[in-house]
């Protein structure tokens, strides 16, 4: 199964306590750390900036070593191995006009009015009550070190974490050379694709919530227990965060005729068994339950 987590405070242990009965495949994101490093680099002026590629290829290194030390601990004697990958983009994605990915630390609005004023080229958008930095996040096209990983994964009992921050971002040139990419890859959007290529039997998006909610943090919204693709349609849900994670969880359904589910990281035993989380399944219809 593939696990895409969006937060990993001690999510170590709920991790190890599924690897050591299942193969799993983690992907993370990077999106606090990369705009820290942002932040700093921008502030040693006597080097050029590095780009959000080479910035994002480090957050993949820092993150994913933390992980595989961690697993380490709580599965001693377990395969656990960290792959670096590349993901291809389309050079006229139209995201690169309009970015929308959140990068970087919250800001309250006169911190945000000051870094506007300070880096006049950065774009900053609202993140419910708060701001934070955003840049372009192109479509995955594909997952360069796939056949790699295919090949791990084959092993059966190799815990692979992979996929890190979406991937670093590359298109091809002209002349077929591969070129690095001013952007960050959705570490939703890429793990779904990677969970379909590799024939995850489920995909699991762990985060800090139990379930979807209908309408988060609205007086009336009920957390949602199993739904269809098509029984999603019915709720608008917030395009930056939450509405990424019900894209990435339906394509796969969709692709692939397997379960995906949404839910919390410390939670993550649960959903699997289907007795926490959003359970997203096959189906034509509009099924919706609650808990």
């Amino acid at each position: 199964m593939l696990l895409s987590v969006s937060k990993h405070v001690d999510g170590h242990f709920s991790i190890a306590r599924i690897a050591r009965d299942h193969q799993v495949i983690l992907t993370h994101g990077n999106g606090p750390q990369v705009g820290l490093l942002a932040l700093m680099n921008d502030h040693y002026k006597e080097v050029a900036p590095y780009p959000l590629d080479s910035l994002g290829a480090q957050t993949q290194g820092m993150i994913g070593y933390l992980f595989e030390q961690e697993l380490r601990n709580q599965m001693p004697g377990q395969k656990v191995c960290v792959m670096y990958t590349q993901t291809l983009v389309d050079s006229d994605d139209p995201a690169f006009p309009d970015p929308d990915k959140f990068v970087s630390l919250v800001y309250a609005r006169e911190q945000a009015d000051s870094l506007l004023n300070e880096y006049p080229d950065w774009f900053i958008k609202a993140d419910g009550k708060h701001f934070r930095c955003v840049v372009a996040s192109p479509k995955p096209q594909a997952i360069l070190e796939l056949a790699s990983l295919k090949h791990l994964v084959s092993a059966d009992d190799i815990t692979v974490i992979c996929g890190g921050c979406g991937g670093v971002p590359v298109k091809r040139t002209g002349d077929g050379l591969l070129k690095d990419v001013e952007a960050v890859i959705d570490k939703e959007r890429s793990s779904s694709l990677l969970a379909e290529k590799l024939n995850a039997d489920a995909f699991l998006i762990l985060t800090d919530v139990d379930a979807v909610a209908t309408q988060f943090g609205h007086p009336d919204s009920r957390n949602i227990r199993t739904a269809t693709p098509e029984g999603l349609n019915q709720f608008d849900f917030a395009s930056g965060s939450m509405g990424l994670k019900i894209e990435a969880a339906v394509d796969f359904v969709r692709r692939t005729g397997k379960m995906a589910a949404i839910g919390s990281l410390s939670r993550c035993s649960e959903i699997l068994c289907s007795d926490s989380g959003t359970i997203i399944r096959p189906g034509s219809d509009g099924q919706v339950t609650y808990y």
